[in-house]
């Protein structure tokens, strides 16, 4: 039955994308002219999207968004955050109300193909957890046999769970959520045993909470959620925009090009492959129609991929994320961007 549900959130947004499919260089026009980038994030997520009291957005996420709009536009404040739910955020992507949709999704074959999504990268490899009280005493997802799970639904994540409950021959009655918010009410409410959602996400959640340590998240990953931000079909100059500004935060990284050194860099690197990025040598920016210090202004924005991580939710936050798979290739990780040439 619950596949039943998805399968028909899919279909019904199949019919939105197939209506305002994307033609081809008509978004970077539509930006320029509104001299503004319209990002679709979440309604709030600490440490990847979410607004301060003045209505301030930051987040993993967003500066994702300012890269963005600094690489087209010039600068990093030319963003309008658009929230969107679980059950949303397609539907803005693909009705057009957003350009890019950055906000914790994850790269499937059906939303790739049947939500004619083009998904540019993954900014954050990511796997589905559990969290739950200390005090519930479980330690181990295999323990929620019975047990009452909040769960958001239009996501991955519910049939990732009906999967898992039945290869381990459990039962689970799911309390649907429509935002984390809601969901994080429920939680501590009582409403439900435990919560499910991606591991990054749960830990942003109890981040969140007045006591995180009376809160577990436990060990299983039961999933492979490859997160990343997604265009519409049809436009494929800006899906290149918008995969090569992603790529430029991670090779910045590579080739230990950061925001307090970059114009220094920009001055005297020999690396051929950082004059590119940097747009000394070749101008790569004029392949998509945008000026030679794209990539430049991309990473000054907020830093490069590693900055970026740290700042918003790594280790020395208190959401506290070791990078893990998202980890350069070159330390282990699965992080790698292709050549800028």
């Amino acid at each position: 039955m619950k596949k039943s549900v998805f399968l028909g959130t899919v279909a019904a947004t199949t019919v939105l994308a197939s209506v305002a499919m994307a033609q081809e260089g008509a978004t970077l026009a539509q930006v320029m002219e509104r001299d503004e980038l319209n990002c679709g994030v979440n309604t709030g997520l600490v440490g990847f999207a979410a607004p301060d009291a003045n209505g301030n957005w930051t987040g993993f996420d967003v500066a994702y968004c300012r890269a963005l709009a600094a690489a087209v536009l010039g600068d990093p404040e030319k963003v309008s955050f658009v929230p969107t739910t679980g059950q949303t955020r397609f539907t803005a992507l693909s009705s057009g109300e957003v350009d890019v949709l950055a906000r914790n999704s994850t790269w499937t074959y059906s939303r790739d193909t049947d939500l004619a999504l083009d998904f540019v990268g993954v900014n954050y490899y990511d796997g589905q957890g559990f969290m739950v009280n200390r005090e519930l005493g479980v330690t181990s997802a295999k323990e929620l046999d019975g047990a009452t799970i909040c769960i958001q639904t239009g996501t991955t994540t519910e049939l990732n769970l009906a999967d898992y409950f039945r290869a381990n021959q459990m039962d689970y009655t799911p309390v649907n959520i429509d935002s984390n918010a809601e969901g994080e009410q429920q939680y501590m409410a009582g409403a439900c045993d435990a919560y499910t959602t991606d591991a990054s996400g749960l830990a942003a959640t109890r981040a969140a909470f007045a006591d995180p340590e009376s809160h577990i998240i436990l060990p299983e990953i039961i999933s492979k959620e490859p997160l990343g931000p997604a265009v519409r079909h049809g436009d494929n100059n800006w899906g290149d925009i918008a995969r090569w500004t992603l790529n430029a935060l991670i090779a910045a990284e590579e080739y230990g090009v950061t925001s307090r050194n970059i114009e220094e860099l920009v001055r005297s690197s020999t690396n051929p492959e950082v004059q590119r990025l940097l747009g000394t040598t070749d101008e790569l920016g004029a392949m998509m129609g945008l000026d030679a210090e794209w990539a430049r202004r991309a990473i000054l924005a907020n830093g490069n991929y590693g900055e970026i991580f740290a700042a918003n939710i790594g280790e020395q936050t208190p959401i506290g994320l070791a990078r893990g798979l998202n980890a350069q290739w070159t330390q282990g990780g699965l992080l790698y961007a292709q050549p800028f040439r």
